[in-house]
């Protein structure tokens, strides 16, 4: 089982990444995109990713806006996992 970070470690990780705030335990972004089949797109790619990883985000699209929330459910909060799913995500997505 991964183990929750500090609080100040994802504060601090999170002040460092573009637009992913931390929040109730959990880290998470809003992508905006031109359409909704872009945004269906992204989540498309974000599936891809969080397969290879083992590990799934909570996902909401609502138009054209796709709302992402991390949080390792096992340990409680956020671990290294998520910060690194996150990571991957932006890199792949060229949404840094």
């Amino acid at each position: 089982m991964a183990e929750r970070l500090p609080l100040e470690a994802v504060e601090a990780w999170a002040a460092a990444h573009a637009r992913w705030k931390f929040r109730d335990d959990t880290i998470r972004k809003k992508y905006v995109f031109p359409s909704f089949r872009s945004a269906v797109v992204f989540v498309n790619r974000v599936a891809t990713i969080a397969d290879e990883l083992n590990h799934h985000p909570e996902i909401r699209i609502r138009y054209d806006k796709v709302f992402l929330r991390l949080r390792s459910h096992d340990a409680g909060g956020v671990t290294q996992r998520d910060l690194d799913l996150a990571e991957r995500i932006d890199f792949a997505t060229s949404a840094r």
